[in-house]
């Protein structure tokens, strides 16, 4: 089992940041890659950004490419996202995930970002 905490969330203006941090605990040697996701009201759960954990290699969304940066303390299981230039469409509940290869294993409780216009 994994735990996942995020924490970092929080409302702010349009062209303003924020960092998303999320402390992974239990059996964290299991995590082939960690991931960010988002869910705004009425829409489903998208893929943000991942990193994998063995060479820092990333992947982001096409929507946030440029203004959000994952980046990851392997000594801390933890992984971070920055986000930049934020935009009111950015509002959504931020989600942590692990996983594998081939699937997303764990999810964090998540935290809720507003971005007022």
């Amino acid at each position: 089992q994994v735990q996942l905490v995020e924490s970092g969330g929080g409302l702010v203006q349009a062209g303003g940041s924020l960092r998303l941090s999320c402390a992974a605990s239990g059996r964290t040697f299991s995590s082939f890659r960690m991931g960010w996701f988002r869910q705004a009201p009425g829409k489903e759960r998208e893929f943000v950004a991942a990193i994998r954990r063995s060479d820092g290699s990333t992947y982001y969304a096409d929507s946030v490419k440029g203004r959000f940066t994952i980046s990851r303390d392997n000594a801390k299981h933890t992984i971070y996202l920055r986000m930049n230039s934020l935009k009111p469409e950015d509002t959504a509940a931020y989600y942590c995930a692990v996983g594998d290869s081939n699937s997303w294993s764990y999810w964090g409780q998540g935290t809720q970002v507003t971005v007022s216009s």
